[in-house]
């Protein structure tokens, strides 16, 4: 088949252009994958099915818009897609426990204000503006397996396979990463506490 050498961009911009088709063969490349890693996350069924369709609905309704723009890093643009939705049902399914209040118990003696101040969200928000500009300035490859580790739970063996790189090198690269972000920190003595 001639469609397995078609790199993934070109196949993108085919489709872009109207060749239904093109889309075919992308999901048919990497479907395993995909639906693997959310199969893994969710451990159901059904719901991976879903999410695995809604992934492909935003990836269409994006590259109809014409605003992809991932520059030949396809799989890894799905697969954080694919991680977002995940964790967005599992935002919409985090369920309550029923409690009844009895002379033993009292609902109170388990309620806690676990949420954010204002002024404690306004030091996060800072915090995770800091780090991105601190990620900025990693060389891409250690960037690369950071953003996917930290941000897109992902483990070394999936990155050595979307990277294309042993998991060794994954590793090696992360460990480099966390070791120039120290780096940079100190030298722009940067405070990344509340």
């Amino acid at each position: 088949m001639a469609d397995l050498h078609i790199p993934d961009a070109l196949l993108v911009k085919n489709y872009v252009e109207g060749n239904e088709n093109a889309l075919a063969t992308l999901i048919k490349r990497h479907e395993s994958k995909i639906y693997g890693f959310i199969y893994s996350k969710i451990a159901d069924r059904d719901i991976s099915n879903d999410i695995f369709q809604d992934t492909f609905i935003k990836v269409i309704k994006t590259l109809k818009s014409n605003s992809y723009n991932e520059e030949g890093k396809f799989l890894p643009w799905v697969m954080r897609i694919s991680h977002n939705l995940i964790v967005d049902h599992f935002r919409k399914t985090k369920k309550m426990p029923m409690y009844r209040e009895t002379e033993e118990f009292s609902i109170f003696s388990i309620m806690s204000d676990d949420s954010l101040t204002i002024e404690n969200k306004m030091i996060f928000d800072q915090v995770e503006v800091d780090l991105k500009k601190i990620i900025e300035e990693l060389p891409e490859d250690q960037k690369e397996v950071l953003v996917m580790r930290m941000y897109q739970d992902m483990s070394f063996k999936e990155i050595s396979e979307l990277t294309g790189v042993s998991i060794n090198t994954a590793l090696g690269r992360m460990r480099y990463a966390l070791m120039n972000l120290r780096k940079i920190i100190d030298k722009h003595q940067i405070i990344l506490t509340n």
